[in-house]
């Protein structure tokens, strides 16, 4: 019987070396699985590149969905592309060898999902922030089930469900291109997975780091909401967005780049394509646990 085949995708701008030549030992570790690689250098020719890996050299950092998306077209161009990509972040890392393998059989066991998401932790194996569980309710991050959305950076997808949605929307340039294709995978007929008995690890950071984050996670959220909602469900999301988000933005800081990133994103929302999802979408989401309203 063959092994299965997974092509892999990392992105990169050469910002972390060392960190990336440890989490590239760790994908070239994983048995039980065919892995082609492809590394994506981001406005950048890619420094660190396991032997035997494609590269792609991006003139300019066109955000994180686009390289994601070429690393994709160039494997597919390169010839058989494989039934799965795992999009793996520079910085994330393979606690076990048969990672990929059994992420690849919880996707078998689950025919009706078009992404596995792993349980992300710290190096420590243990703590999970909570952005990183992907769902609502958040407090047991070891319980595996249907979700809505997914960690964009340590995920198994089906390459014929990821083509057949058009794969990353690279408009969002950074932050929540994640839920975009969750959500237009849903309304595509297909749900996602939380194998939450399958670990990754990944340095504690916070988006918040990035000085970009609060301007564009504000727009993209309206966005999003444009492209994929109904138009009774954008103002109710957005509207339960806003008053989490500036009440984030009090504590946290960047109360003056949220609000820019509001004011783009509305202005702004026309040059979206409109694909609302309909109502079984919206039935199904919420059946999974997340009501497109939040």
């Amino acid at each position: 019987m063959s092994r299965p085949r997974v092509d892999v995708v990392v992105l990169t701008m050469n910002d972390r070396p060392a960190e990336e030549a440890a989490a590239q030992a760790t994908l070239l570790a994983q048995s039980g699985v065919d892995v082609r690689v492809v590394v994506v250098g981001n406005g950048c020719k890619p420094e660190v590149v396991p032997p035997g890996a494609l590269t792609v050299c991006l003139p300019e950092n066109i955000g994180i969905p686009g390289g994601r998306n070429a690393g994709a077209d160039a494997l597919h161009e390169a010839g058989d592309p494989a039934d799965w990509l795992y999009f793996l972040d520079n910085g994330a890392r393979f606690p076990r060898p048969d990672v990929l393998a059994r992420l690849v059989a919880e996707a078998e066991q689950h025919p009706e999902a078009a992404w596995v998401q792993p349980r992300l932790t710290g190096p420590d194996d243990v703590t999970t922030p909570r952005r990183w569980v992907p769902r609502l309710r958040a407090a047991n991050p070891g319980r595996p089930g249907r979700v809505t959305s997914m960690t964009e950076g340590v995920v198994l997808i089906r390459r014929a469900a990821f083509d057949a949605v058009g794969g990353w929307e690279d408009q969002l340039f950074l932050y929540h291109e994640g839920f975009d294709l969750a959500w237009r995978l849903y309304a595509a007929g297909w749900s996602g997975w939380y194998a939450a008995g399958i670990r990754m690890h990944h340095p504690l950071t916070t988006p918040a780091r990035h000085a970009l984050y609060h301007r564009l996670a504000a727009r993209n959220r309206i966005w999003i909401a444009y492209r994929n909602l109904p138009a009774p469900f954008i103002p109710l999301y957005l509207g339960a967005w806003t008053v989490i988000t500036l009440a984030r933005a009090v504590r946290g800081g960047g109360l003056r780049q949220t609000l820019r990133g509001m004011r783009e994103g509305w202005t702004t929302r026309r040059t979206q394509q409109r694909r609302p999802m309909n109502r079984r979408t919206v039935y199904r989401l919420t059946a999974a646990g997340r009501p497109p309203v939040i």
